[in-house]
């Protein structure tokens, strides 16, 4: 019987086990091709465009910061962004709008909305010399929000109750486990409404919209790139091909050489690739096992 449920339950077991018996060589194998695939790329090719990417949402700018770095190298004339992000955190949104507006300083920076430019992502933008936005995409949401819960009531019902010890009246701002005091609504409704001004600025600065009301374009909402556009929060409508060939004319390369990943980084992405197929595989001929061993 139990060799039969062995049985049953090897397409999982075999895997796992695999990983466990040869746990230290694996980890040995992954750091020689992580080196490797690090020499590689400072091997590769220079590149005279570099395209990077913005995908979901913003909480930290580091990643995004090194990839900058690359871009600003002196063989690199011209860089892309690509994003789609519902927008995150305003410090790490500004850095990233300031250090695209350092690197416009010596060379041409586009932004291509491939999906969501909106919030704390169009905020990054703003750093840009030019934003094309796909027809689809959604672009704006300028605006600042904090929210919580009061889970009080909760805890009330489950027998919690909260020991505090402070010293300042506003350490506790933004509490969940109480109703917050009026002079603690009030510090939190100017923290927003001064990130909001912020904000707007840099908006007016950067979209140079000095003469427009600003509760037609910085209210909150989100617009279609066809309503953005007519409200001078980008530049043009159009693909990503519209963009590549806009940092071309912008950056005047002739032969354009975007940065590309090193033959040893494909094989890694595609190993990793096939490695995650072949996992998922191997679970669902383990679930469809036994599934096969409830109906019998």
């Amino acid at each position: 019987m139990r060799k039969k449920i062995a049985k049953l339950f090897w397409p999982i077991s075999a895997p796992l086990a695999f990983i466990q018996n040869h746990f230290k060589a694996t980890l040995l194998v992954v750091i020689v091709l992580s080196l490797m695939m690090s020499n590689q790329t400072e091997l590769a090719p220079n590149n005279n465009l570099h395209k990077m990417h913005l995908n979901g949402p913003i909480f930290d700018s580091s990643a995004f910061l090194e990839e900058i770095e690359k871009a600003s190298k002196s063989h690199v004339k011209g860089l892309l962004v690509s994003i789609n992000s519902p927008g995150g955190l305003v410090p790490p949104s500004v850095e990233m709008m300031m250090a695209l507006q350092e690197l416009a300083q010596s060379k041409p920076v586009v932004v291509y909305a491939a999906g969501t430019l909106a919030s704390g992502s169009y905020y990054a933008s703003l750093g840009a010399d030019y934003i094309i936005a796909n027809p689809g995409s959604m672009v704006g949401s300028i605006g600042v929000i904090f929210q919580t819960m009061n889970v009080s009531a909760l805890m009330e019902k489950v027998g919690v109750q909260p020991r505090v010890v402070k010293s300042g009246a506003y350490k506790e701002v933004g509490a969940m486990y109480r109703e917050w005091e009026p002079h603690e609504k009030a510090a939190l409704k100017k923290l927003s409404t001064d990130t909001y001004n912020m904000f707007l600025n840099d908006v007016i600065k950067s979209r140079k919209l000095e003469n427009e009301d600003p509760s037609k374009f910085a209210n909150g909402r989100i617009f279609l790139a066809s309503e953005a556009l007519s409200l001078g929060l980008i530049d043009a409508v159009g693909n990503v091909s519209s963009a590549e060939a806009k940092i071309i004319e912008l950056s005047g390369v002739n032969s354009p050489i975007w940065n590309e990943k090193s033959d040893l980084e494909k094989l890694m992405v595609q190993l990793s690739r096939e490695a995650s197929l072949g996992l998922t595989s191997v679970i669902e001929n383990g679930l469809s096992t036994l599934t096969m061993y409830r109906q019998y």
